[in-house]
């Protein structure tokens, strides 16, 4: 697919989305459904906004899908791995869309992520096979630990940007930067329909963002923040086991290194304190940020780390072997959580005093 193209299909999704988005917001309202209603312990908003993002961006790229199918005349060559991956979200978003109105248990919510990532297993034969030269004695081949090991990154980067989901446009907005740096530097963008992917994200975003009135905001709600994890958990998979992409699954992590590090130093903080750790909270990196920012501004930081982390995740793959961006990372990860764990926390509670 040429530039201009994408450019033309990723406005056309964009207009599909905010369509969309703008019809069930008003549906929710008028009906009183999937309504989150403000809670200053865990929430920043300060009136009911709808759930209904997930669903949107789930209908809108259907339907830009179906519209970039008809004009490139393309029915009945849908590639096998796109075809499953909607056909998955499917399910995913609908019993999500439960936990959004009433609730569902974790242990619930855990079989829903392994059963949807089972299913793209099972008719795509897409999952990690191969780590590449990680640790500089030779290529990691997973053999039986592969079909685990693939469930083990899905489930945590689908539950890494549900956590990360705590300000507006923050969960998007790092799926987004995930997105288009797998896609432009892989090439994935060239030859899939991920752009239009990228395009109803952008049409949510500007609902979430309440660019039309602090009325019409529209949250992703569980159902959104999952769909958008399975996506850029099972994209980067897929860019980074398939031939046809010259890229190192670890500067896939590189990608989406931010989300993933706040869940994972989120888990052993609770640990260590002996805390639920699927319980509510206030220690994100973003909840941590805003006792000295806005969110307009922890939104801005985040996204702007999250980009600059991608990029020197790309400078590593182009410059060096895997097993050297793999070493970084880990340095990269101690200053990470030297920088959440010690200073963001000793300037919150210096503001407190």
């Amino acid at each position: 697919m040429e530039l201009t193209l994408i450019f033309d299909y990723i406005i056309i999704s964009i207009i599909a989305s905010i369509a969309i988005n703008s019809v069930l917001r008003n549906y929710a309202k008028k009906y009183k459904l999937l309504i989150a209603l403000p809670d200053r312990s865990r929430k920043f908003h300060k009136r009911p906004t709808p759930l209904t993002g997930g669903i949107a961006i789930l209908v809108a790229l259907l339907l830009s899908s179906k519209l970039y199918i008809d004009l490139n005349n393309l029915n009945g060559y849908v590639p096998e791995f796109t075809y499953n991956l909607v056909i998955a979200s499917i399910p995913l978003v609908a019993l999500f869309l439960i936990d959004d109105y009433k609730g569902i248990s974790p242990l619930y919510r855990l079989l829903i992520q392994i059963l949807c990532s089972l299913y793209i297993i099972q008719t795509t034969d897409v999952y990690l096979q191969d780590l590449g030269n990680l640790f500089g004695f030779g290529e990691v081949n997973l053999a039986i630990y592969s079909i685990p090991l693939t469930l083990f990154c899905i489930v945590g980067i689908m539950n890494a940007f549900n956590m990360i989901d705590g300000v507006n446009g923050l969960c998007s907005g790092c799926a987004l930067v995930s997105m288009i740096l797998i896609g432009f530097y892989s090439g994935l963008v060239y030859d899939s329909m991920l752009i239009l992917l990228v395009g109803s994200i952008i049409g949510f975003l500007i609902f979430n963002l309440r660019t039309f009135g602090k009325q019409r905001g529209v949250f992703l709600g569980d159902s959104g923040s999952n769909l958008i994890g399975f996506w850029v958990a099972w994209i980067s998979i897929y860019a980074s086991q398939n031939e046809l992409y010259t890229i190192y699954p670890i500067t896939l992590v590189w990608f989406v290194a931010i989300p993933l590090l706040d869940c994972i130093g989120l888990i052993f903080s609770r640990l260590f304190n002996k805390k639920n750790i699927t319980s509510p909270g206030r220690d994100h990196i973003h909840h941590k940020l805003l006792n000295k920012y806005s969110p307009e501004k922890t939104l801005l930081i985040i996204i702007i780390i999250s980009f600059v982390t991608g990029m020197l995740g790309i400078y590593l793959n182009n410059t060096y072997s895997s097993y050297v961006s793999m070493y970084c990372f880990v340095i990269y990860s101690i200053l990470y959580y030297l920088y959440t764990y010690y200073f963001l926390n000793f300037i919150g509670e210096s503001k407190h005093v």
